[in-house]
């Protein structure tokens, strides 16, 4: 195993990050940030996927129960509308 650390934005070469990608997945997965560079130069940075937000399933009754408590509108108001512009 090699001397990554933990907790700080570490630069490392491509040789090194092909050579450990695990470990550096296992980096970043933990919350650091790396580097990638090319002869000295950052060419790409491994960041960490934001954590999913938890979501509450969609509650289809209370959305049934809202459009049940709608007023009902004539089936033919289009119609009338119309028939008023004319």
């Amino acid at each position: 195993m090699t001397n990554f650390k933990a907790n700080t934005m570490q630069t490392v070469s491509v040789a090194q990050a092909k050579a450990h990608l695990s470990e550096l997945l296992g980096l970043v997965e933990g919350g650091n940030e790396l580097q990638i560079a090319r002869r000295g130069r950052a060419i790409a940075r491994l960041v960490p996927e934001p954590k999913a937000v938890a979501t509450t399933p969609f509650d289809f009754n209370a959305l049934a129960a809202f459009v049940d408590g709608q007023p009902q509108a004539p089936s033919n108001s289009v119609v009338a509308m119309r028939q008023q512009d004319v």
